[in-house]
């Protein structure tokens, strides 16, 4: 008889990633997500947003066979965010921005939802995608830089910074954000999405990255070893022996006779190097070098 063992499915392993913090984007993901549903209820966006609220957000490698429709591209500084909206979605808060009335019912709310299929694209429409794409973009971004470390923040980048800019379909591999929004009234849910480039990326990454791998990287970055160890150097200008006898007798005025000659440079009680003892604008310098072997 033979038996027929189920095979386990294996994560393949990126090596590109190994070392990154890719499994805490959870928490960015999570951050992101108050911060979208805390903009939709500004007043410049609650006339757009007001509808709908936020259920997910999700990071997810952008594989060769999905359809998610038109991309808008939005470029700044910082990076270039791709924006993609469902177009039911972009129906929707069309229709809640110019076809409904503050006094209708939630029934007639849900009986507004405008068959997509039905309805050909206009040149408002196109023009509130760039728009939302273009205020959503402007918060994403502003997490990305929230989270980076002091020594790498930027001039924070405003939602008006990020122009729109030509683009095509992200390639496959391009890490994207799905956000899950629903219409609180209608009850359909849809989403929107973003693609990241890699300086962006790498932005989200470097955010999340512990404390202690911080100061490894930033350690890396600040010179040989030799060049950053501070040691303590002691100069002793002279040294005198005198017998034991002498200095009991020394009295209040008395005069110890000596000669300076090279003084010895110390580090610690080990005696590294010999110097020459000038003065400069009142002050004793040590200067010609030489080591004691």
């Amino acid at each position: 008889m033979t038996i027929i063992k189920p095979t386990t499915q294996h994560q393949v392993l990126d090596p590109c990633l190994l070392g990154r913090p890719v499994h805490l984007l959870h928490i960015f993901a999570a951050q992101l997500r108050d911060d979208l549903a805390q903009a939709m209820r500004l007043n410049m966006s609650r006339r757009y947003w007001g509808g709908f609220q936020v259920e997910d957000v999700a990071f997810s490698r952008l594989e060769g066979g999905e359809q998610i429709g038109r991309w808008l591209s939005f470029a700044a500084p910082a990076g270039n965010i791709a924006f993609s909206l469902e177009r039911k979605v972009l129906l929707s808060v069309l229709n809640f921005r110019y076809g409904r009335n503050k006094n209708d019912s939630k029934t007639d709310g849900a009986a507004a939802a405008v068959d997509e299929s039905a309805v050909r694209v206009t040149a408002t429409e196109e023009r509130l995608a760039v728009v939302l794409g273009q205020q959503l973009a402007g918060t994403l971004a502003g997490r990305i830089e929230l989270n980076l470390p002091a020594i790498d923040k930027a001039p924070p980048a405003g939602a008006d910074e990020f122009k729109p800019a030509t683009g095509s379909h992200p390639p496959k591999g391009t890490w994207i954000v799905t956000v899950t929004v629903s219409d609180i009234e209608g009850g359909s849910s849809g989403r929107f999405w973003f693609a990241l480039d890699k300086a962006l990326m790498a932005s989200v990454l470097r955010g999340l990255m512990p404390e202690r791998e911080l100061n490894k990287k930033a350690g890396k970055n600040l010179g040989p070893l030799a060049q950053r160890l501070q040691v303590g150097l002691h100069g002793r200008l002279v040294s005198k022996e005198v017998p034991l006898g002498s200095l009991f007798d020394l009295q209040v005025g008395d005069i110890i006779p000596v000669s300076m000659h090279r003084a010895d440079v110390l580090l610690d009680d080990s005696r590294l190097f010999t110097a020459a003892v000038t003065e400069h604008k009142g002050k004793l310098c040590l200067t010609s070098f030489e080591d004691v072997e």
